[in-house]
């Protein structure tokens, strides 16, 4: 047989498999995309939230201040949903936060 004709039957046999698979992929419904997820923080609305943000800025400094305390406790029992009396309303008027001054950056940083 003749070179020529083996190569046309590859050609084709090649044009038939790629239009094929292109048919199948066609076929196959779109990956599904997750939608992301958005986070908003209203710190107006709740001054905790805020209190929350100031002690986990001053990092381990916030174990010694009595609103983080009083902040975390809140938050806890909030979310551990116990009922009764709440604590003392958490607001940064309250209890002002003091940072000394010769303050050690935290670990890691």
């Amino acid at each position: 047989m003749d070179t020529k004709l083996f190569a046309r039957i590859g050609a084709g046999a090649f044009v038939a498999i790629a239009l094929t698979m292109t048919a199948l992929q066609l076929r196959e419904e779109p990956a599904r995309t997750v939608p992301e997820i958005e986070t908003v923080i209203d710190s107006e609305g709740d001054p905790l939230a805020a209190m929350l943000r100031e002690c986990a800025a001053m990092g381990e400094e916030a174990l010694d201040v009595p609103a983080c305390r009083a902040a975390w406790s809140e938050k806890r029992r909030r979310f551990l949903g116990i009922k009764g009396e709440a604590s003392s309303p958490v607001t940064t008027e309250s209890v002002p936060i003091v940072v000394p001054a010769d303050t050690k950056p935290a670990k890691g940083q």
